[in-house]
């Protein structure tokens, strides 16, 4: 199982960016995706993750800026994000909860960089 993430970049306070997620390979489904990022210095921290129920968990410091969703038939997870500010930088990873052969397992992308200037 792969994911592949793209989207990331540099922009300027109060901009906008789109992170993209495809996951690829052999699983039966998908029970979850979302996103997680590292700022410098700091431990990841999940940004939203959505279940197979088509339920959105976000931090509390992107809620109403970022919007999380799922397209179940690319197998791709998405991440809007507007209202950027100098503290959303980040390595941005997205995850996905993969069932192989009966077992569920988290799978995680290479990661993508997401800069905002102030």
């Amino acid at each position: 199982v792969q994911l592949q993430a793209s989207g990331g970049g540099l922009v300027q306070a109060g901009g906008s960016l789109r992170l993209s997620c495809a996951a690829s390979g052999g699983f039966s489904r998908l029970s979850g995706m979302g996103w997680y990022r590292q700022p410098p210095g700091k431990e990841r921290e999940m940004v939203a993750t959505t279940t197979g129920a088509d339920t959105t968990n976000y931090a509390d410091s992107v809620k109403g800026r970022f919007t999380a969703s799922r397209d179940s038939a690319k197998n791709a997870v998405y991440l809007q994000m507007n209202s950027l500010k100098p503290e959303d930088t980040a390595v941005y990873y997205c995850v996905a909860l993969a069932v192989v052969g009966g077992q569920t397992r988290a799978v995680w992308g290479q990661g993508t960089q997401v800069t905002v200037s102030s």
